[in-house]
């Protein structure tokens, strides 16, 4: 089943031209690494299928239906409802503990404060965070904070998980600890698509989608994942 479908894809940035006519599918239960030098328009790619962004010309189709942008609440709603969100930076907010910035999302939406507060446990816990659920962000490591900011993707059980260099920041272990987990989820049934500049990780990917100059440069699915 496709999850997003991408049709004609164009955006620019003043005189710019960033996209150049993207086509793309992710099926449902993918995990689809993009990978492109800095400036091939991955990134710009991302945000547009995590509706962040709003391309210049093309349509843009979720769950077979299609998007429109100009409904600025109808896309809020179908972001933090389907879409969860891991970026470079984590944006875990200094004033809450790790429960409450996992439960935010949860409590936006309208979840009861218990079962967003079991559910968050419950997440922190599957990623090696047990015991440390009440501490602020200055007290645990930046893999640790990485795993947080996981959490809280996951926490409105979204039907895809973007990831925007996820791994930037972290040393090698971190990086394929966060890797691991990436890849257990997704066995698990999530969807995934992860924006890399590494080569090696997009490998552990099931399909790696390589852009260049705003273009499908390449398309394979790696065998043996």
């Amino acid at each position: 089943m496709s999850l997003i479908e991408l049709k004609g894809i164009k955006k620019w940035v003043g005189q710019e031209q960033i996209l150049k006519g993207i086509d793309f599918t992710v099926q449902k239960g993918e995990f689809v690494a993009v990978v492109g030098a800095s400036g091939s328009g991955k990134s710009s790619l991302l945000y547009i299928m995590g509706l962040l962004d709003k391309p210049s010309e093309g349509d843009v189709f979720f769950e077979g239906e299609k998007v429109d942008f100009s409904n600025e609440r109808g896309l809020s709603e179908l972001r933090n409802k389907k879409i969860g969100f891991v970026f470079q930076f984590h944006y875990l907010l200094p004033e809450f503990n790790l429960l409450e910035n996992v439960m935010l999302p949860a409590i936006k939406l309208g979840m009861k404060r218990e079962e967003a507060m079991e559910r968050a446990y419950e997440l922190l816990k599957s990623l090696g965070l047990e015991g440390k659920e009440k501490r602020r962000i200055y007290q645990i490591s930046g893999g640790e904070m990485q795993r947080v900011a996981i959490a809280r993707a996951l926490i409105n059980n979204p039907s895809i998980i973007l990831a925007d260099e996820p791994t930037g920041n972290l040393d090698s272990k971190n990086t394929q600890i966060v890797m691991e987990i990436f890849k257990e989820i997704n066995k698990g049934g999530a969807t995934f698509v992860m924006v890399t500049h590494e080569l090696h990780l997009a490998e552990q990917a099931q399909r790696v989608v390589e852009i260049k100059d705003g273009m499908v440069l390449s398309d394979k699915v790696i065998q043996g994942v």
